[in-house]
C-alpha cells in the first residue's frame, strides 16, 4: 500500500521522443520535464519496451501516446495503483487514410506494379516498349460497387466505415461491443451483420479493427479463411497476432486469400507470395503524433490535478467536476464493502462528504471522495493512515 500526497511540481519523464505540440501542455509553473528524473510523478512514452522497468513509488501514471500498450507491463501498473492511460482515436485518421490508401493500391495491383517498374531500370530507351508490353499482368479491379467489410467499429473502423461508402462501395460492419458515441457516428447506409462468419461470407475486402487479446489472438485461421469468398483481400491493420501465419500461408498458397496487406511485417510474411508488408505506418504522421501526444499529456495533466481518469486501460473511467475541496483517491480491488469502510473512516472525523464516485473494472476500483468542510492539516494523516490499514486498498492520494 502507498499513501501519496500530492506535491506542488509535478516531476515527468519521457521515455520516447514526443511531439513538442503534446509536451507544451506539461510546460507551466506545476511541471517539471525531466528525463534523467529517478522517481517521477508521471511517464509519457510511445513504444518504450518497460516491461523490464521498476517503479519507483512515486510514480502515479503513465500515459501511453497511442492505443496500442503491449510496451506495458498493465497488470503490474494496477497492483501498484499506478493508471495506465492511452489515446484511443487520437491516431484514427491517419490509420483510416492508410486503409483505404491499401483498399484501393491491392485492388489496382499498385504494389507489384511499382516493384516491377523499378526493375526495368537500366533499360533506356526499350522502357516504354516494355511497358506497354508488360503492364497487362497487374490489370485491376475497381473498389466500386464491392462489400468492404468491417470487423470492429472503434474510432477506426467507423472512420473506414463511413468514407468506404463514399467511395461507392457496399459496407457490412460487425461489432458486439459497439458503444452508443459510435452508433451515432455510423450511417445508416452500413449493413449490419450479426457475426463475424456473416461477414466472412459477404464481403469481397475484409478488414479488421480489434484489440489482440486472448479471444481475438489467431481469430484469423483456417477456420475463418474457408468461410470466405475465394481470392478476398484481407487487411490487418490492428496487430498481426491476430491471425494464424500457419493458415495464412496455407491460404494465400490455395487462393483462398487472394491477397494479405498487413501494417505488421516479419520475416516470414515478407516469404509469402501475394503477402504485402508495409513497414507499420499506419499512424505514422505528423498530425497523428500530434494529436496523441496532445491527448497522452492532458489526460496525465488531468489526472494529477483532479484524480479524474479518462481512457485507462488498467483502471475504470472516472469523473467528478472537481472544484477544488480537499479530495481523497483510493485504489483498491473490487471487493464488497469498500466504499462503507473509506466513508466511514472520514465520517468519524465528522466531515461531510460533498460528492463521491466509485467504479470498478475487473479486479480493481476506484473510489474519489470531495470533502465538504475545509480540513485542518492535522486531520489528513490520521485519515490516510486508517484507510492505508483498509485491507484490500492499494494506494491513497488526497489532492
Amino acid at each position: 500500500m502507498t499513501t501519496i500526497t500530492l506535491d506542488k511540481i509535478k516531476t515527468i519523464k519521457t521515455l520516447n521522443n514526443i511531439a513538442k505540440s503534446g509536451m507544451a501542455v506539461l510546460k507551466d509553473e506545476n511541471y517539471k520535464v525531466d528525463n534523467e528524473a529517478k522517481n517521477p510523478d508521471g511517464i509519457v512514452v510511445r513504444s518504450y519496451h518497460m516491461h523490464d522497468m521498476e517503479f519507483n513509488d512515486n510514480l502515479k501514471a503513465i500515459a501511453r501516446a497511442g492505443a496500442g500498450v503491449n510496451n506495458i507491463p498493465i497488470r503490474a501498473c494496477a497492483e501498484k495503483g499506478i493508471v495506465v492511460f492511452n489515446t484511443p482515436g487520437a491516431n484514427a485518421n491517419a490509420v483510416k487514410e492508410m486503409v483505404l490508401t491499401a483498399i484501393m493500391a491491392s485492388s489496382r495491383n499498385l504494389f507489384q506494379g511499382i516493384e516491377w517498374v523499378n526493375s526495368l531500370k537500366g533499360k533506356g530507351e526499350d522502357v516504354p516498349k516494355l511497358i506497354e508490353e508488360g503492364k497487362k499482368q497487374f490489370v485491376g479491379r475497381e473498389v466500386k460497387g464491392k462489400k468492404l467489410g468491417v470487423i470492429g467499429l472503434g474510432a477506426i473502423g467507423a472512420l473506414v466505415a463511413n468514407d468506404a461508402l463514399n467511395l461507392d462501395m457496399d459496407v457490412i460492419g460487425y461489432d458486439p461491443y459497439i458503444s452508443v458515441d459510435t452508433a451515432w457516428r455510423l450511417s445508416r447506409n452500413i449493413e449490419r451483420a450479426m457475426s463475424m462468419e456473416e461477414v466472412f461470407e459477404k464481403a469481397d475486402y475484409i478488414t479488421i479493427h480489434v484489440p489482440l487479446t486472448e479471444e481475438t489472438k489467431g481469430k484469423l485461421n483456417a477456420e475463418a479463411f474457408q468461410r470466405m469468398k475465394p481470392g478476398v483481400h484481407l487487411f490487418n491493420f490492428s496487430r498481426g497476432g491476430l491471425v494464424n501465419e500457419d493458415d495464412l500461408e496455407v491460404a494465400l498458397k490455395e487462393g483462398q486469400i487472394g491477397k494479405y496487406i498487413t501494417d505488421f511485417p516479419n520475416d516470414r510474411i515478407l516469404h509469402m507470395e501475394n503477402a504485402i508488408a508495409l513497414p507499420h505506418l499506419g499512424a505514422s504522421t505528423k498530425e497523428s503524433e500530434e494529436n496523441c501526444a496532445r491527448m497522452a499529456t492532458h489526460q496525465l495533466k488531468d489526472f494529477l490535478e483532479t484524480g479524474n481518469i479518462r481512457n485507462a486501460v488498467n483502471f475504470p473511467n472516472a469523473i467528478l467536476p472537481y472544484t477544488g475541496k480537499r479530495r481523497i483517491t483510493v485504489f483498491h480491488r473490487n471487493v464488497p464493502n469498500m466504499v462503507g469502510q473509506i466513508s466511514s473512516i472520514i465520517s468519524t472525523r465528522e466531515l461531510n462528504i460533498a460528492a463521491m464516485i466509485n467504479k470498478s473494472r475487473g479486479d480493481f476500483a476506484y473510489t474519489m471522495i470531495d470533502i465538504d468542510e475545509k480540513v485542518n492539516g492535522d486531520v489528513l494523516p490520521g485519515i490516510q493512515a486508517e484507510i492505508n490499514a483498509i485491507e484490500n486498498v492499494i494506494r491513497i492520494r488526497i489532492i
